[in-house]
């Protein structure tokens, strides 16, 4: 069976349990459930502290997991290889400092920096040849330059709105930009290419939408180069004479530009229905 290490919680744990639900695998009902087998897609999933997870993947114990990308960075276990972007828990980066004290990376060289990312922080400094003391912290780090432990912390960024409450302000580059990935460990299990599948139909479908419409058939080449499709569009012909029936799969953010210039060129009866699933 295929071993698969999902977040047990945190804000990564619900949607990916989502995700894989919608790419038809079984999911647990209670959240205390820490291991459920799904006989009929001859998969195991383990429920983990998403901090760990990268580590039971790169020591082989599992075969892939579902993991934040700053998690994998920060364990430092090159065993462990992203394999798949998943479009969720998107996250960034960033040092900051008490109002007015740094302004650059460089500054950081000999001083103190919290983080709850100290291999993720060594890594980045290092290869800039930046020497600090990487305090360790658990949780929040804001404080920690009021509270005289650091100079400087690195955490991630949302808003940046609790940073200006304890007084901290962003500088520097952007450490990492991070979201869930599916990682894979040092082994090639069976099943992995199904898994990979399944969940990269569900992406395109939660990013496309099927978009069907009415247009004379001499503007059908016109058409196609609005909305061109994965392949190209479907074509059929329509009971009234010199008219087609067309269906294409178009981005979800750009339908209605795309329905608004099929419309200008003759297209009528456009209609948008959802995708559930998809193989490409």
């Amino acid at each position: 069976m295929l071993r698969i290490a999902i977040p047990n919680k945190g804000s990564l744990s619900e949607t990916a349990v989502q995700l894989l639900a919608e790419a038809g695998y079984a999911t647990r009902r209670d959240s205390k459930t820490l291991h459920l087998i799904d006989e009929a897609n001859g998969v195991e999933f383990f429920y983990l502290r998403p901090r760990d997870i990268a580590t039971y993947v790169a020591r082989g114990a599992l075969d892939v997991g579902l993991t934040g990308r700053d998690l994998l960075r920060d364990v430092r276990l090159p065993a462990a290889r992203e394999v798949e972007a998943l479009g969720f828990g998107r996250s960034t980066f960033r040092f900051a400092a008490p109002a007015g004290t740094l302004s650059s990376i460089e500054q950081l060289d000999g001083k103190r920096v919290a983080t709850s990312y100290t291999g993720l922080v060594e890594e980045f400094l290092g290869e800039q040849g930046i020497t600090v003391d990487v305090v360790p912290l658990n949780g929040a780090v804001e404080s920690a330059p009021q509270l005289g432990v650091a100079d400087a912390i690195a955490d991630v960024v949302e808003t940046g709105t609790t940073l200006k409450q304890a007084g901290l302000e962003i500088f520097g580059p952007v450490m990492l930009e991070s979201e869930a990935v599916l990682i894979q460990g040092p082994g090639s299990a069976e099943g992995i290419d199904k898994l990979l599948r399944r969940l990269r139909g569900v992406l395109v479908a939660r990013r496309h939408v099927m978009l069907d419409y009415d247009l004379p058939a001499d503007l059908v080449e016109q058409a196609s180069e609005v909305a061109k499709g994965m392949q190209s569009p479907t074509v059929s012909p329509l009971q009234r004479e010199g008219w087609v029936a067309v269906r294409v799969m178009v981005p979800k953010r750009d339908a209605n530009r795309i329905m608004d210039d099929l419309y200008s060129l003759g297209a009528r009866a456009l209609i948008v229905t959802a995708i559930d699933n998809a193989r490409l």
